[in-house]
């Protein structure tokens, strides 16, 4: 029987977090269950740091980036003696299940607690990578993809304005997804990803020759083997009279209100989360394949979420 839930968000900060956090005291609020708030992560586990959640305040801030509980990477948690200082705040707190907001790591998290005591840990994906198995989408992965995009337009202006070959990096971590989606979705002549081995072979062959009065560019992972500054130099090592600059979009890829389906992602694995709770579900995270809500055991999300034959193709054709 679940009478009080425990949630919090960790390791880096997505759009549609707040949402979520919206959607899990909605839902609980329907089967008369407690949620409180941690803050800054397993760090706020371990220190006790807990806040209580109005559900008008939660309606007023679901349009928010970011998360309203902060977020925090804790080293403490690593050791025993972090852990077992978590557990007794949930212990001493009555915490029956946590719902945890966040990625591999938040997850390896539940998984060390599910170790060392009977709590019910459900997990929802909240990463701007999309590299968690179990899903086709994680919180924040649109946003992401609509702000880089829109940035990569913007740059678009000046790169024609001037006729030169912009690099522009964007985030990821390993996975090569953001750089694949904003860069089809913004015209790009050249995309590189950590999953291709011949995309640097294809720009190249591609630069070589390019004398046009259009502009050129190239969206480049931050997880691409190659990396952007090399790119940069083996661009005018083939072609020394073209203007090459390079672009790093950086953390401005995690902010701003997250999109609708960012927004109708979070609600529908917030909610799933609670009933998957009520269900006395507990070891898998919430998630969405095909179109249809789905809970997948820890153990088996983190095997990368790999690019698509689908978007493989379109990317060996449109940036060739």
């Amino acid at each position: 029987m679940i009478n009080h839930i425990g949630i919090l968000t960790s390791g880096g900060d997505a759009p549609g977090m707040n949402t979520a956090l919206y959607a899990v005291v909605k839902t609980a609020q329907q089967f008369n269950i407690k949620v409180t708030g941690i803050r800054k992560g397993f760090e706020g586990l371990i220190n006790n740091d807990l806040i209580s959640l109005d559900l008008e305040t939660l309606q007023s801030t679901m349009h928010l980036g970011g998360t309203i509980l902060k977020t925090a990477r804790c080293d403490a948690f690593k050791t025993v003696q972090g852990r077992q200082s978590a557990i007794n705040t949930i212990n001493k707190n009555g915490i029956d299940a946590l719902i945890i907001i966040g990625g591999d790591g938040s997850f390896k998290g539940a998984m060390w607690l599910m170790q060392l005591s009977d709590i019910q840990c459900i997990g929802i994906p909240g990463t701007i990578d999309n590299d968690l198995a179990g899903t086709d989408y994680t919180l924040g992965f649109d946003t992401a993809v609509n702000t880089s995009m829109q940035c990569i337009d913007k740059i678009r202006d000046t790169a024609e304005s001037h006729n030169r070959v912009f690099v522009i990096e964007v985030m990821g971590r390993d996975s090569g997804y953001i750089a694949a989606y904003s860069g089809l979705t913004s015209g790009a002549d050249a995309i590189l990803i950590p999953e291709s081995k011949n995309d640097i072979l294809r720009l190249l062959a591609k630069i070589k020759s390019y004398h046009s009065e259009h502009a050129f560019i190239v969206v480049v992972a931050e997880g691409d083997e190659t990396g952007t500054e090399i790119v940069c130099n083996k661009i005018k090592s083939v072609n020394p009279l073209i203007d090459v600059r390079l672009t790093k979009l950086g953390h401005l890829q995690r902010g701003g209100n997250p999109t609708a389906n960012d927004r109708m992602l979070a609600i529908g694995l917030g909610s799933l989360s609670v009933h998957a709770l009520v269900e006395n579900k507990t070891g898998v995270m919430a998630g969405i394949i095909n179109n249809k809500y789905c809970l997948t055991k820890f153990e088996s999300i983190f095997k990368k979420h790999e690019i698509t034959e689908e978007v493989e193709e379109l990317l060996s054709m449109f940036s060739s």
